[in-house]
């Protein structure tokens, strides 16, 4: 792995815990560009294992992400809480390698809307392999789209899995233009069907592993040709948390 994506310096490493509300992961805004031996987390020699050494609350929380999804143990969705997405908007945005995935800053955020609250859209990034499990399994390849409130600063994230199959020319305008700048509409990320889905309340899945996120995975998967998703395993592949524990956590479904 070559120094920019295996090193962080102490600053961006402040910057994760300062800012771990303001973006899914507490993933670095600029990549690293060496000149600190000082430790960091990564996903090999200071993997998930040693995370609690950067947060305690990786190590000691019990809302943490990702989990593992047994649709047949869910519960029906508190309507309280129920997804109204709003995300068909144009815009430009960048594009960047940050050291830890391939990550989506769009100029001008869509919404969702939860318990009445409106959560804008902060960033987009993808993991060469799905989080969450569902029976135990992964997707081929996953994009967390990362929201926010304005009055609590509340992350709320929506999981969009893809599985091998067509082409996504969406995909292609991101892995096409990594260091650049796109025209894009975060709209076109998903599915056809955003109605169904499962949700429950964890945590960032890396360090600081803030927790009380609102997290919704969404069912219906998008289909990715298979150079696509070696095309963004090429940059990472093996770049996602184990799953945690659920402890009294209860998993909703509709």
């Amino acid at each position: 792995m070559n120094m920019k994506k295996s090193i962080l310096t102490m600053g961006a490493l402040a910057t994760l815990v300062m800012t771990g509300f303001a973006s899914h992961e507490a993933q670095a805004n600029t990549a690293a560009h060496g000149g600190s031996h000082e430790k960091h987390w990564d996903y090999s020699e200071n993997g998930p294992a040693h995370w609690s050494e950067f947060s305690k609350t990786c190590g000691t929380g019990h809302s943490q992400s990702p989990i593992n999804i047994i649709p047949g143990k869910t519960v029906a969705m508190n309507h309280q809480y129920e997804l109204s997405m709003h995300e068909d908007i144009n815009t430009t945005a960048s594009v960047i390698d940050n050291g830890h995935s391939i990550k989506v800053t769009p100029k001008t955020g869509g919404t969702i809307k939860l318990n009445g609250e409106e959560f804008k859209l902060l960033q987009f990034h993808f993991h060469g392999k799905s989080e969450h499990t569902v029976d135990g399994k992964r997707y081929d390849m996953v994009a967390h789209m990362v929201h926010q409130n304005t009055k609590t600063r509340q992350l709320a994230v929506v999981a969009v899995f893809f599985k091998e199959g067509a082409e996504d020319p969406f995909l292609n305008n991101v892995i096409n233009n990594v260091g650049g700048e796109i025209k894009v509409n975060p709209q076109d990320l998903l599915p056809e069907d955003t109605s169904h889905y499962f949700h429950y309340v964890g945590s960032l899945t890396t360090p600081p592993c803030s927790e009380n996120v609102q997290w919704y995975l969404l069912k219906e998967p998008v289909e990715a040709f298979k150079k696509q998703i070696k095309a963004f395993r090429e940059y990472y592949v093996d770049n996602e948390r184990p799953v945690q524990a659920l402890y009294e956590r209860h998993v909703e479904s509709n």
